[in-house]
């Protein structure tokens, strides 16, 4: 099973190819995406990469962490798992519009 790092501080215009091909320089790179936002299409700044290896992946988090990539220090680091979101989405608050009451 391989082993999943966050990449943060990309220069909007890095593609997950790009990614990819820096990362495997360090082994042998799984898979490679940048984050995009589902309304623009737009980079968001920060990927994740998946190596095969944790050998793999600890030399990729030393050696890459704090390069310049398109004129930025990226930060790279172990991915940790997604936070749980507690609720089910929406924002509650009162209804809005019609109240039933008449002003006079």
């Amino acid at each position: 099973m391989g082993k999943k790092i966050f990449v943060g501080n990309l220069s909007f215009s890095t593609t997950s190819a790009e990614l990819e091909s820096l990362f495997s320089e360090m082994g042998t790179c799984e898979s490679a995406t940048v984050v995009t936002d589902r309304e623009t299409g737009r980079s968001r700044g920060f990927g994740f990469v998946e190596m095969s290896s944790s050998s793999e992946a600890g030399r990729a988090i030393t050696e890459l962490n704090g390069r310049d990539v398109g004129g930025r220090q990226i930060n790279v680091s172990e991915a940790r798992e997604q936070e749980r979101r507690s609720g089910g989405g929406g924002g509650g608050g009162g209804r809005g519009g019609f109240s039933g009451r008449r002003s006079y």
